[in-house]
């Protein structure tokens, strides 16, 4: 069997020392005589892997103190809604900045339990842009502002964090998480899906000020609250121990590859080369401006509609896998996170080159 050179949006790549070490592991963890997924989320072996991972994702994303991190579940569609029902009240009013499909729904599913207002978007450029800051209609008393700092499925991202004057910064970080450093005392709550640049789909990180976890005013269920979850570390409920443990493997990896510093570094070379050669060909095109390019994800068009089901087709055969684009965009994507290589992008490339040369 050939491993292929992964391009999916989510769930992605992961690195493969990874998936070795967790192959390896799968019947008897550590000391454990058992597999991680087999033995009690309460006992010494699993709460020690949960006590270094928190210790390795402190020290990745240097969080400050005044911070709870917490291992959760639901994915980061399930926290649309938590988030205001545990930092506002349903008659409060909350920005949100809407820059492509997440940042809509985000809007969508935080409607039952707070005011959401669009404070500024980009969808009258079909979210191929990131709205100028001076433009940016903000609350001042609203209950936070929430952005999606990178957007997969139009491949927009901020290339710096916002200021929003004091109201506390809300960030779904579900596909650039941990892909170079960031100045974390900047948010009151940073969230993130695993199942891009940590891990397996069914965990979610979320990171949260102290201060905030005392806005929930105990009306909804303990297991919605993230108090409880902070108060409990994580283990409230029975969490999803095998994402979590893959998770703690995944921050080991990335320590080993100089941390964040070094990860932001081959992020950046990665995307460049790959916009490059979108931009040179005369063949492909990507319709982001320059200056809110994704790093993580790259969509791109072919000059003829027709020519997508070969160039997957052709693509596959070259063991070029997750390349077809959402259904909203059509076109194809190519989503380079952490775990991608810049060897798995030069193939890319090659690809595409000759692929062009032979249809263009």
């Amino acid at each position: 069997m050939t491993r292929g050179y992964n391009f999916s949006a989510g769930p992605a790549a992961l690195p493969e020392e990874v998936l070795i070490q967790a192959r390896d592991e799968m019947l008897e963890w550590g000391r454990a005589r058992a597999s991680v997924m087999e033995i009690s989320h309460r006992g010494r072996d699993f709460m020690d892997l949960a006590a270094e991972s928190e210790r390795d994702l402190r020290e990745l994303m240097s969080i400050p103190s005044g911070y709870q991190v917490l291992f959760l579940q639901g994915g980061a569609t399930q926290h649309f809604a938590q988030i205001p029902m545990n930092l506002a009240r349903i008659d409060q009013v909350a920005d949100y900045i809407v820059t492509g499909a997440w940042g809509e729904k985000a809007v969508r599913e935080a409607k039952p339990y707070v005011q959401p207002r669009i404070a500024a978007s980009s969808l009258d450029s079909h979210y191929t842009r990131i709205p100028p800051r001076a433009d940016w209609d903000l609350d001042p008393r609203a209950a936070y502002v929430h952005y999606t700092p990178n957007e997969t499925i139009h491949g927009v991202e901020f290339q710096s964090v916002p200021e929003v004057a004091g109201i506390p910064l809300i960030a779904d970080m579900s596909s650039d998480i941990l892909s170079r450093p960031l100045e974390v005392s900047r948010f009151g709550l940073i969230y993130a899906g695993a199942q891009k640049n940590i891990g397996a789909s069914g965990l979610v990180i979320l990171i949260v000020r102290d201060d905030l976890l005392e806005r929930c005013t105990g009306n909804i269920a303990g297991i919605f609250n993230y108090a409880e979850h902070a108060a409990n570390h994580s283990l409230f409920n029975t969490p999803n121990t095998y994402g979590w443990y893959l998770a703690s493997l995944v921050f080991k990896w990335l320590k080993r590859q100089g941390g964040v510093v070094a990860m932001g570094e081959r992020n950046r070379v990665k995307a460049e080369r790959l916009y490059s050669a979108i931009d040179s060909s005369g063949f492909y095109a990507n319709p982001v401006s320059a200056d809110a390019r994704s790093w993580m994800n790259v969509p791109f068009f072919l000059p003829r509609a027709e020519l997508d089901r070969l160039f997957l087709e052709e693509a596959d055969a070259a063991d070029l896998l997750g390349l077809k684009g959402h259904k909203l965009l059509g076109g194809m994507r190519a989503s380079i996170y952490n775990a991608t290589s810049l060897a798995a992008v030069d193939v890319l490339i090659d690809f595409m080159g000759d692929f062009a040369r032979r249809r263009g």
